[in-house]
């Protein structure tokens, strides 16, 4: 049998790595470093969470607040990444919602009135997934977000 070759060859031994050397591609600054610049983003205001996209994992909204009644699912007024699907119109409905439900199923409705009720979907500019609603007072309402600690 022929021996390997440098391609085939498997690096397994610790002993074969060199730890004196510094890691060219480890900054191990760089969890201060985004911690300042997350600070500089919020400007010294306070989120109940980081909330990403459940598809993807891109970051959509940086400063939100947890809803009091509905603990998964958030509001915020700045976003990112985001895209508002102005041809896809939701009313929003007051008859009370069934235990074990999902809000946006038992509450809402296709619709295209225009009365304060009405609210537009909001879907993720990467994936395209939908991720929660924007409201006639231009407040976004997250529903189908990872949240993840500030």
């Amino acid at each position: 049998m022929d021996s390997p070759t440098n391609s085939q060859k498997t690096v397994s031994d610790d002993d074969e790595i060199d730890y004196s050397i510094k890691a060219e591609f480890y900054d191990s600054d760089l969890d201060d470093k985004d911690e300042l610049w997350m600070a500089k983003k919020r400007d010294g205001r306070a989120s109940d969470a980081v909330l990403s996209c459940p598809a993807c994992f891109t970051t959509v909204c940086l400063e939100c607040q947890r809803h009091e009644q509905y603990v998964t699912q958030y509001r915020a007024v700045f976003v990112v990444n985001c895209k508002v699907d102005k041809d896809k119109a939701l009313q929003h409905s007051t008859a009370p919602s069934k235990a074990g439900k999902r809000r946006r199923n038992s509450e809402e409705k296709e619709t295209h009135s225009a009365d304060s009720g009405r609210v537009n979907s909001v879907v993720c500019s990467t994936c395209s997934t939908e991720i929660g609603v924007l409201d006639s007072e231009e407040i976004y309402h997250f529903f189908n977000v990872i949240p993840s600690e500030p």
